[in-house]
Protein backbone atom coordinates (compact mmCIF):
# COMPACT_ATOMS: atom_id res chain seq x y z
CA UNK A 1 0.00 0.00 0.00
CA UNK A 2 3.18 2.31 0.69
CA UNK A 3 3.90 2.38 -2.96
CA UNK A 4 0.13 2.59 -4.67
CA UNK A 5 -0.52 5.81 -6.39
CA UNK A 6 -3.30 7.63 -4.75
CA UNK A 7 -7.00 8.41 -6.59
CA UNK A 8 -10.51 8.73 -6.07
CA UNK A 9 -11.43 6.20 -8.89
CA UNK A 10 -9.90 3.60 -11.31
CA UNK A 11 -11.89 2.89 -14.83
CA UNK A 12 -10.53 -0.67 -15.63
CA UNK A 13 -10.94 -1.31 -19.38
CA UNK A 14 -11.27 1.55 -22.26
CA UNK A 15 -14.15 -0.26 -24.34
CA UNK A 16 -17.49 1.93 -24.73
CA UNK A 17 -18.58 1.94 -21.18
CA UNK A 18 -14.40 2.75 -20.12
CA UNK A 19 -14.13 5.60 -22.09
CA UNK A 20 -18.11 6.61 -21.21
CA UNK A 21 -17.08 6.64 -17.47
CA UNK A 22 -13.67 8.68 -18.10
CA UNK A 23 -15.35 11.12 -19.92
CA UNK A 24 -18.26 11.85 -17.39
CA UNK A 25 -15.49 11.84 -14.86
CA UNK A 26 -13.60 15.03 -16.37
CA UNK A 27 -16.63 16.20 -17.19
CA UNK A 28 -17.81 16.57 -13.55
CA UNK A 29 -14.49 18.26 -12.52
CA UNK A 30 -11.72 14.84 -12.06
CA UNK A 31 -8.49 15.36 -13.63
CA UNK A 32 -6.70 12.46 -15.38
CA UNK A 33 -4.17 10.80 -13.80
CA UNK A 34 -4.46 12.91 -10.70
CA UNK A 35 -8.24 12.49 -9.52
CA UNK A 36 -8.70 9.27 -11.76
CA UNK A 37 -6.77 6.60 -14.01
CA UNK A 38 -8.23 4.42 -16.96
CA UNK A 39 -6.07 1.16 -16.93
CA UNK A 40 -7.02 -0.77 -20.44
CA UNK A 41 -5.00 -4.14 -20.80
CA UNK A 42 -5.66 -4.01 -24.89
CA UNK A 43 -2.52 -2.85 -26.91
CA UNK A 44 -4.28 -0.32 -28.60
CA UNK A 45 -7.66 2.17 -28.64
CA UNK A 46 -11.01 0.53 -29.94
CA UNK A 47 -11.81 -1.86 -26.70
CA UNK A 48 -12.76 -5.30 -28.20
CA UNK A 49 -13.73 -3.91 -31.43
CA UNK A 50 -9.96 -4.17 -32.84
CA UNK A 51 -9.74 -7.82 -32.42
CA UNK A 52 -12.86 -8.03 -35.15
CA UNK A 53 -12.26 -10.15 -37.91
CA UNK A 54 -11.68 -7.90 -41.34
CA UNK A 55 -14.95 -8.91 -42.68
CA UNK A 56 -17.32 -7.06 -40.28
CA UNK A 57 -17.22 -4.01 -41.98
CA UNK A 58 -18.65 -0.70 -40.54
CA UNK A 59 -21.92 -1.49 -42.46
CA UNK A 60 -22.63 -5.05 -40.91
CA UNK A 61 -22.46 -3.39 -37.53
CA UNK A 62 -25.36 -3.05 -35.51
CA UNK A 63 -26.21 -0.68 -32.89
CA UNK A 64 -23.30 1.17 -32.50
CA UNK A 65 -23.68 4.55 -30.26
CA UNK A 66 -21.37 7.46 -30.50
CA UNK A 67 -19.70 8.08 -27.25
CA UNK A 68 -20.93 10.67 -25.37
CA UNK A 69 -19.99 14.03 -26.28
CA UNK A 70 -18.52 13.41 -30.46
CA UNK A 71 -20.31 12.28 -32.69
CA UNK A 72 -19.24 9.13 -35.13
CA UNK A 73 -20.08 10.31 -38.31
CA UNK A 74 -18.60 9.94 -42.33
CA UNK A 75 -17.39 6.21 -41.47
CA UNK A 76 -17.19 4.71 -45.37
CA UNK A 77 -19.50 1.27 -44.24
CA UNK A 78 -16.92 -0.60 -46.63
CA UNK A 79 -14.08 -0.15 -43.85
CA UNK A 80 -13.81 -2.97 -40.90
CA UNK A 81 -15.06 -2.19 -38.43
CA UNK A 82 -12.10 -2.82 -36.02
CA UNK A 83 -10.33 0.25 -38.24
CA UNK A 84 -13.37 2.61 -38.07
CA UNK A 85 -14.15 2.59 -34.44
CA UNK A 86 -10.44 2.13 -33.45
CA UNK A 87 -9.82 5.48 -34.95
CA UNK A 88 -12.81 6.71 -33.46
CA UNK A 89 -12.07 5.84 -29.68
CA UNK A 90 -8.04 7.11 -30.36
CA UNK A 91 -9.57 10.34 -31.44
CA UNK A 92 -12.36 10.43 -28.60
CA UNK A 93 -9.09 9.78 -26.33
CA UNK A 94 -7.12 12.55 -27.31
CA UNK A 95 -10.01 15.12 -27.98
CA UNK A 96 -10.96 14.90 -24.18
CA UNK A 97 -7.30 14.06 -22.56
CA UNK A 98 -8.33 10.80 -20.93
CA UNK A 99 -4.71 9.30 -20.59
CA UNK A 100 -5.43 5.81 -20.96
CA UNK A 101 -2.65 3.51 -19.44
CA UNK A 102 -1.82 0.60 -21.78
CA UNK A 103 -1.06 -1.85 -21.76
CA UNK A 104 -1.95 -2.37 -18.02
CA UNK A 105 -3.09 -5.66 -16.85
CA UNK A 106 -5.18 -5.66 -13.60
CA UNK A 107 -4.56 -8.56 -11.68
CA UNK A 108 -6.62 -8.30 -8.71
CA UNK A 109 -8.85 -6.07 -6.58
CA UNK A 110 -9.43 -6.47 -3.02
CA UNK A 111 -9.17 -4.00 0.23
CA UNK A 112 -6.88 -1.72 1.03
CA UNK A 113 -6.34 0.60 3.66
CA UNK A 114 -8.62 2.92 5.34
CA UNK A 115 -12.05 1.89 3.10
CA UNK A 116 -9.83 2.19 0.16
CA UNK A 117 -9.94 -0.43 -2.43
CA UNK A 118 -6.07 -1.75 -4.03
CA UNK A 119 -5.73 -2.42 -7.52
CA UNK A 120 -3.11 -4.55 -8.13
CA UNK A 121 -1.50 -4.55 -12.00
CA UNK A 122 1.64 -5.52 -13.58
CA UNK A 123 2.41 -1.74 -13.80
CA UNK A 124 2.26 -1.14 -10.25
CA UNK A 125 -0.62 -0.48 -7.45
CA UNK A 126 -3.30 1.84 -6.88
CA UNK A 127 -5.43 2.73 -3.84
CA UNK A 128 -8.56 3.96 -4.67
CA UNK A 129 -11.98 5.48 -3.04
CA UNK A 130 -14.09 3.80 -6.06
CA UNK A 131 -13.95 1.36 -8.83
CA UNK A 132 -15.72 1.47 -12.38
CA UNK A 133 -15.25 -2.07 -13.90
CA UNK A 134 -15.75 -1.93 -17.52
CA UNK A 135 -13.88 -4.85 -18.62
CA UNK A 136 -16.82 -6.32 -21.38
CA UNK A 137 -16.69 -9.97 -21.87
CA UNK A 138 -14.17 -10.31 -25.09
CA UNK A 139 -11.18 -12.05 -23.11
CA UNK A 140 -14.03 -14.62 -21.71
CA UNK A 141 -14.99 -16.39 -24.59
CA UNK A 142 -17.44 -19.39 -23.45
CA UNK A 143 -16.76 -23.10 -25.17
CA UNK A 144 -19.27 -25.96 -23.84
CA UNK A 145 -18.55 -29.09 -23.18
CA UNK A 146 -20.03 -31.86 -25.43
CA UNK A 147 -18.72 -35.66 -25.30
CA UNK A 148 -16.26 -36.15 -27.58
CA UNK A 149 -14.94 -33.19 -27.89
CA UNK A 150 -11.79 -33.52 -27.41
CA UNK A 151 -11.61 -36.89 -29.87
CA UNK A 152 -12.66 -34.66 -32.92
CA UNK A 153 -9.87 -34.40 -35.78
CA UNK A 154 -10.55 -31.28 -37.65
CA UNK A 155 -10.20 -28.38 -36.06
CA UNK A 156 -11.92 -26.30 -33.47
CA UNK A 157 -12.30 -22.40 -32.78
CA UNK A 158 -14.21 -20.06 -31.10
CA UNK A 159 -15.91 -16.32 -32.45
CA UNK A 160 -13.17 -14.80 -30.74
CA UNK A 161 -10.72 -16.46 -33.25
CA UNK A 162 -12.83 -16.10 -36.62
CA UNK A 163 -10.30 -14.20 -39.01
CA UNK A 164 -12.65 -14.46 -41.96
CA UNK A 165 -14.56 -16.96 -44.35
CA UNK A 166 -11.76 -17.60 -46.43
CA UNK A 167 -9.70 -20.01 -44.48
CA UNK A 168 -12.68 -21.95 -44.60
CA UNK A 169 -12.48 -22.60 -48.53
CA UNK A 170 -13.47 -25.63 -49.29
CA UNK A 171 -13.97 -27.48 -45.82
CA UNK A 172 -17.05 -28.30 -44.20
CA UNK A 173 -18.22 -26.57 -41.32
CA UNK A 174 -20.72 -26.75 -38.21
CA UNK A 175 -21.96 -23.79 -36.94
CA UNK A 176 -23.09 -23.66 -33.19
CA UNK A 177 -24.73 -20.80 -31.67
CA UNK A 178 -28.14 -18.63 -32.90
CA UNK A 179 -26.60 -15.15 -32.04
CA UNK A 180 -25.81 -12.82 -34.29
CA UNK A 181 -22.39 -13.96 -34.45
CA UNK A 182 -23.41 -17.45 -35.75
CA UNK A 183 -25.83 -15.90 -38.19
CA UNK A 184 -23.19 -13.19 -39.28
CA UNK A 185 -19.92 -16.48 -40.03
CA UNK A 186 -22.99 -18.54 -41.97
CA UNK A 187 -23.71 -15.53 -43.99
CA UNK A 188 -20.28 -15.04 -44.81
CA UNK A 189 -19.29 -18.80 -44.51
CA UNK A 190 -21.40 -20.13 -47.08
CA UNK A 191 -19.91 -19.26 -50.18
CA UNK A 192 -16.65 -20.55 -49.82
CA UNK A 193 -17.34 -23.71 -47.21
CA UNK A 194 -17.93 -27.03 -49.07
CA UNK A 195 -20.74 -27.36 -46.32
CA UNK A 196 -22.32 -25.52 -43.27
CA UNK A 197 -24.60 -26.72 -40.90
CA UNK A 198 -25.94 -24.54 -38.31
CA UNK A 199 -26.81 -26.38 -34.94
CA UNK A 200 -28.90 -24.15 -31.77
CA UNK A 201 -29.57 -25.41 -28.29
CA UNK A 202 -32.87 -23.21 -29.02
CA UNK A 203 -34.83 -22.18 -31.92
CA UNK A 204 -33.96 -19.07 -33.35
CA UNK A 205 -36.09 -16.05 -32.76
CA UNK A 206 -36.16 -13.69 -35.49
CA UNK A 207 -37.78 -10.49 -35.02
CA UNK A 208 -40.03 -7.95 -37.38
CA UNK A 209 -40.30 -4.56 -37.42
CA UNK A 210 -38.08 -1.63 -35.65
CA UNK A 211 -36.72 -2.26 -32.20
CA UNK A 212 -37.93 1.32 -31.23
CA UNK A 213 -37.64 2.39 -27.92
CA UNK A 214 -40.46 0.68 -26.08
CA UNK A 215 -39.00 -2.58 -26.97
CA UNK A 216 -35.46 -1.62 -26.29
CA UNK A 217 -36.95 -0.83 -22.44
CA UNK A 218 -38.74 -3.88 -21.90
CA UNK A 219 -35.46 -5.91 -23.27
CA UNK A 220 -33.71 -4.10 -20.96
CA UNK A 221 -35.78 -4.71 -17.63
CA UNK A 222 -35.54 -8.26 -18.44
CA UNK A 223 -31.88 -8.46 -18.16
CA UNK A 224 -31.91 -6.24 -15.08
CA UNK A 225 -34.37 -8.37 -13.13
CA UNK A 226 -31.93 -11.14 -13.29
CA UNK A 227 -28.92 -9.02 -12.44
CA UNK A 228 -30.90 -7.82 -9.47
CA UNK A 229 -31.50 -11.21 -8.60
CA UNK A 230 -27.35 -12.37 -8.55
CA UNK A 231 -27.75 -14.34 -11.50
CA UNK A 232 -25.69 -13.83 -14.73
CA UNK A 233 -26.53 -11.44 -17.28
CA UNK A 234 -28.16 -13.09 -20.48
CA UNK A 235 -27.21 -12.15 -23.93
CA UNK A 236 -28.87 -9.48 -25.72
CA UNK A 237 -30.35 -11.65 -28.68
CA UNK A 238 -31.61 -14.28 -25.77
CA UNK A 239 -34.07 -11.06 -25.15
CA UNK A 240 -34.17 -9.21 -28.01
CA UNK A 241 -34.14 -12.02 -30.79
CA UNK A 242 -32.37 -11.36 -33.98
CA UNK A 243 -33.32 -8.61 -36.65
CA UNK A 244 -35.01 -10.25 -39.46
CA UNK A 245 -32.92 -7.63 -42.43
CA UNK A 246 -32.75 -8.47 -45.54
CA UNK A 247 -29.27 -10.62 -45.43
CA UNK A 248 -31.08 -12.77 -42.91
CA UNK A 249 -34.31 -13.33 -45.22
CA UNK A 250 -31.88 -14.46 -47.96
CA UNK A 251 -29.91 -16.47 -46.19
CA UNK A 252 -33.40 -18.20 -44.55
CA UNK A 253 -34.75 -18.68 -48.50
CA UNK A 254 -31.41 -20.11 -49.48
CA UNK A 255 -31.00 -23.10 -46.74
CA UNK A 256 -27.71 -20.90 -45.25
CA UNK A 257 -29.79 -20.62 -42.25
CA UNK A 258 -31.59 -23.96 -41.57
CA UNK A 259 -31.45 -24.54 -38.15
CA UNK A 260 -30.94 -27.86 -36.85
CA UNK A 261 -31.30 -28.88 -32.70
CA UNK A 262 -28.31 -29.15 -31.01
CA UNK A 263 -26.07 -32.48 -31.37
CA UNK A 264 -25.58 -34.55 -28.75
CA UNK A 265 -22.01 -35.71 -29.00
CA UNK A 266 -18.66 -35.05 -31.02
CA UNK A 267 -17.23 -37.49 -33.08
CA UNK A 268 -13.54 -37.83 -34.59
CA UNK A 269 -14.88 -36.69 -37.77
CA UNK A 270 -18.15 -34.60 -37.14
CA UNK A 271 -21.49 -34.15 -34.61
CA UNK A 272 -23.88 -36.51 -34.07
CA UNK A 273 -27.90 -36.99 -32.51
CA UNK A 274 -29.01 -39.74 -30.69
CA UNK A 275 -31.29 -40.21 -33.32
CA UNK A 276 -28.83 -41.93 -35.40
CA UNK A 277 -27.98 -38.72 -37.31
CA UNK A 278 -24.46 -38.04 -38.20
CA UNK A 279 -22.68 -34.65 -39.99
CA UNK A 280 -19.08 -34.73 -41.47
CA UNK A 281 -17.21 -31.94 -40.24
CA UNK A 282 -14.13 -30.19 -41.05
CA UNK A 283 -14.57 -27.30 -38.82
CA UNK A 284 -16.56 -26.81 -35.52
CA UNK A 285 -16.96 -22.48 -35.24
CA UNK A 286 -18.30 -22.09 -31.40
CA UNK A 287 -20.19 -18.94 -31.64
CA UNK A 288 -21.23 -19.73 -28.32
CA UNK A 289 -20.87 -16.00 -27.10
CA UNK A 290 -19.02 -14.54 -24.06
CA UNK A 291 -18.82 -14.34 -19.96
CA UNK A 292 -18.17 -11.35 -18.05
CA UNK A 293 -14.15 -10.40 -17.32
CA UNK A 294 -14.44 -10.15 -14.03
CA UNK A 295 -11.66 -12.85 -12.31
CA UNK A 296 -9.77 -9.74 -10.84
CA UNK A 297 -12.49 -8.77 -8.87
CA UNK A 298 -12.45 -12.04 -6.70
CA UNK A 299 -11.05 -11.44 -3.61
CA UNK A 300 -13.90 -8.67 -3.09
CA UNK A 301 -16.38 -11.89 -3.16
CA UNK A 302 -18.92 -9.86 -4.92
CA UNK A 303 -20.54 -12.76 -6.59
CA UNK A 304 -23.93 -14.32 -5.33
CA UNK A 305 -24.82 -17.78 -4.60
CA UNK A 306 -26.67 -17.74 -8.35
CA UNK A 307 -23.21 -17.24 -10.06
CA UNK A 308 -23.78 -13.45 -11.23
CA UNK A 309 -22.76 -10.09 -9.14
CA UNK A 310 -26.10 -8.08 -7.65
CA UNK A 311 -26.23 -5.22 -8.93
CA UNK A 312 -28.50 -1.86 -8.31
CA UNK A 313 -28.22 0.44 -10.86
CA UNK A 314 -24.19 0.03 -11.51
CA UNK A 315 -23.48 -0.57 -8.11
CA UNK A 316 -22.58 -3.46 -6.48
CA UNK A 317 -24.66 -4.47 -3.75
CA UNK A 318 -22.10 -6.11 -1.57
CA UNK A 319 -19.93 -3.10 -2.15
CA UNK A 320 -21.52 0.27 -3.36
CA UNK A 321 -17.64 1.11 -3.70
CA UNK A 322 -17.49 -0.71 -7.14
CA UNK A 323 -19.73 0.07 -9.77
CA UNK A 324 -19.92 -2.73 -13.05
CA UNK A 325 -20.58 -0.27 -15.94
CA UNK A 326 -21.23 -2.68 -19.33
CA UNK A 327 -22.82 -5.30 -17.52
CA UNK A 328 -26.20 -6.87 -17.84
CA UNK A 329 -28.66 -4.04 -18.33
CA UNK A 330 -25.64 -1.56 -19.53
CA UNK A 331 -24.15 -4.14 -22.05
CA UNK A 332 -25.50 -2.39 -25.66
CA UNK A 333 -23.52 0.80 -26.36
CA UNK A 334 -26.25 3.10 -25.63
CA UNK A 335 -26.65 1.28 -21.89
CA UNK A 336 -22.87 1.66 -21.06
CA UNK A 337 -23.32 5.62 -21.97
CA UNK A 338 -26.14 6.15 -19.52
CA UNK A 339 -24.30 3.97 -16.89
CA UNK A 340 -21.45 5.36 -16.79
CA UNK A 341 -23.31 9.06 -16.24
CA UNK A 342 -25.02 7.11 -13.06
CA UNK A 343 -22.02 5.32 -11.86
CA UNK A 344 -19.45 8.46 -12.19
CA UNK A 345 -22.92 10.54 -10.39
CA UNK A 346 -22.51 8.16 -7.87
CA UNK A 347 -18.72 8.42 -7.17
CA UNK A 348 -19.59 11.98 -6.65
CA UNK A 349 -22.15 11.64 -3.80
CA UNK A 350 -19.22 8.85 -2.33
CA UNK A 351 -16.18 11.01 -2.66
CA UNK A 352 -18.21 14.18 -1.25
CA UNK A 353 -19.29 11.93 1.82
CA UNK A 354 -23.04 11.40 0.94
CA UNK A 355 -24.93 8.64 0.58
CA UNK A 356 -25.57 7.14 -2.37
CA UNK A 357 -28.53 7.81 -4.21
CA UNK A 358 -31.05 4.55 -5.34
Amino acid sequence: MNNAREVDAVVIGAGQAGLSSAYHLRRTGFEPDRDFVVLDRSPAPGGAWQFRWPSLTYGKVHGMHALPGMELTGADPARPSAEVIGEYFAEYERAFGLRVHRPVEVRAVREGEGGRLLVESDHGDWSTRALINATGTWNRPFWPHYPGQETFRGRQLHTAQYAGPEEFAGLRVVVVGGGASGTQHLLELAPYAAATTWVTRRPPVFREGPFDEGAGRAAVALVEERVRQGLPPRSVVSVTGLPLNDAIRQGLQDGVLDRQPMFDRVTPDGVAWDDGRHVEADVILWATGFRAALEHLAPLRLREPGGGIRVEGTRAVADPRVHLVGYGPSASTIGANRAGRAAVRDIRRLTAGEPAVA
